[in-house]
């Protein structure tokens, strides 16, 4: 990557990035006809993650950060609950 942000040496954002390829793999392996149902949702939902760690990392007031955060904690929600 040409920059080096703060958010790209957080072990949560690397973590996120593992969450995404295992979202892929995983999904890889369900029958076509899941294609635009469960799929999209687990993909989005992990992408979700990953961006709004991102995002929350350069907000500069620590509400605006937790605001994000909390969306990819719902977002990490939500996975428990396609992929449970």
């Amino acid at each position: 990557m040409f920059l080096q942000l703060a958010h790209t040496k957080l072990d949560v954002y690397q973590c996120s990035q593992e969450l995404i390829s295992e979202c892929y793999r995983i999904t890889a392996q369900f029958p076509n006809e899941e294609k635009f149902a469960i799929i999209q949702q687990i993909r989005r939902a992990a992408l979700s993650v990953h961006l709004n760690i991102a995002e929350g990392c350069s907000r500069k007031s620590k509400a605006e950060r937790s605001r994000y955060f909390e969306v990819a904690r719902g977002s990490v929600i939500k996975l428990t609950a396609l992929l449970g």
